[in-house]
């Protein structure tokens, strides 16, 4: 299964913006509610020490990057319409919106730092709105879809439960894993509560709510990028505070920056890599006064300020959230090869306690099916079927297929 990070938040916030910095992607871009209707779906890519360096080879990498020793491994991230009050009722796109969540993993949400959009996402002046009620009001809507579906058959479930000694977390998790949720997280979520699994049917309405809300946490976890930290004023750049407390890492972010930066480079105007604190101009005489002012403005009001422009930073965090190691599957241990006589050409994000034969089977089914053993590369032993892996390893399949 390919982990997915979704990118939310109410309209108007900057989403589609972060999206398509984080992705190069061209999600349309618009000063309106709504812009985003049909999810985007694109690649994001996080930044890992790449074995090259190790190993004094020069890779070719396949199904990722490697800029200067460092391996920048794919993602998947969708970006979904905006989320208004009630989105849970169906107001808004509020349905559309929350079934295309169904397969995150964990969410980076989008507030507007500066304090410009109101609760629906329309502009109202910069400061006159606390972008903390966006933090609360997300969880409130998430939290609300996921106990509806719930309620919807909890009598079948506690009659189940109750009459026929069926396990209430199993029966939680059956009707729950299209969203991604695990029994461990109904476990983990009941037993954080202190609910009785004998007799479901006496948990009150505040309970399930209060069940949904813990689920919700466990199984989609959430970091603020608090975008449009350039022009926020400082009174909405300390209620990053208030949201740490709330018990999220927050990051600032300049969307808007780093899709300047990106464009820029992409021209060869500039050299820049993402997640950089400084970028370097290479073609000052092809820059027009407005964009040597723009450029001007990003160092001295987002690189140098906040140390980067808050995007890739956003990534890491998340995956790290995830606790989720980069593996490097070859054929050819000794050559790090593969048939096509790449080197090193993949990487994978897995999630940490993944053995051998999982990252067999992430390579493809029949490599899991078949598998015999295994090689690291990296110390040239064999390892068996349940050996646990560890970040940056360089592993060897070998399978009767």
């Amino acid at each position: 299964m390919t982990m997915q990070i979704g990118i939310v938040g109410k309209p108007n916030v900057g989403k589609s913006t972060f999206f398509n910095a984080a992705t190069n992607a061209n999600a349309e871009i618009a000063n309106y509610p709504f812009t985003t209707i049909d999810a985007n779906h694109g690649v994001m890519y996080v930044r890992r020490p790449c074995p090259c360096r190790d190993f004094n080879v020069t890779c070719t990498p396949h199904n990722s990057r490697c800029i200067n020793g460092i391996r920048y491994v794919p993602i998947d991230a969708i970006d979904v319409a905006g989320l208004v009050p009630d989105a849970f009722k169906g107001r808004g796109l509020g349905n559309k919106f929350l079934d295309d969540l169904r397969q995150a993993d964990a969410l980076i949400h989008i507030v507007d730092a500066s304090g410009g959009t109101d609760a629906e996402g329309n502009p109202c002046g910069i400061g006159n709105y606390d972008p903390t009620n966006d933090v609360v009001f997300l969880e409130k809507e998430i939290t609300y879809w996921m106990k509806g579906i719930i309620k919807k058959s909890w009598e079948s479930i506690a009659r189940k439960c109750e009459l026929e000694g069926k396990n209430i977390e199993k029966l939680l998790a059956e009707k729950l894993t299209g969203l991604g949720i695990k029994e461990e997280h109904i476990h983990n979520a009941i037993r954080e509560i202190g609910l009785s699994i004998d007799h479901p049917s006496k948990w009150s309405d505040e309970e399930l709510f209060n069940l949904s809300d813990i689920i919700r946490k466990i199984s989609k976890p959430m970091l603020i990028a608090y975008n449009k930290c350039d022009i926020a004023p400082d009174e909405m750049m300390a209620k990053m505070d208030d949201i740490k407390n709330m018990g999220y890492r927050v990051i600032p972010t300049s969307a808007e920056a780093e899709l300047a930066l990106v464009h820029a480079a992409e021209k060869g105007l500039i050299k820049y890599t993402p997640g950089e604190k400084d970028f370097t101009i290479l073609k000052e005489s092809e820059l027009t006064e407005k964009q040597l002012k723009a450029l001007d403005y990003i160092k001295t009001h987002v690189l140098d300020k906040y140390g980067s422009t808050g995007i890739q930073r956003c990534i890491e965090e998340a995956v790290s959230m995830l606790d989720l190691i980069v593996v490097y599957p070859v054929e050819d241990e000794n050559h790090l090869t593969d048939k096509q006589g790449r080197v090193l050409p993949d990487a994978y994000l897995m999630p940490r306690g993944s053995t051998a034969r999982d990252l067999a089977y992430k390579v493809h089914t029949d490599l899991g099916e078949h598998f015999i053993r295994a090689i690291d590369a990296r110390i040239h032993r064999v390892i068996g079927a349940d050996h646990e892996l560890k970040d940056g390893d360089v592993i060897s399949i070998i399978a009767d297929v």
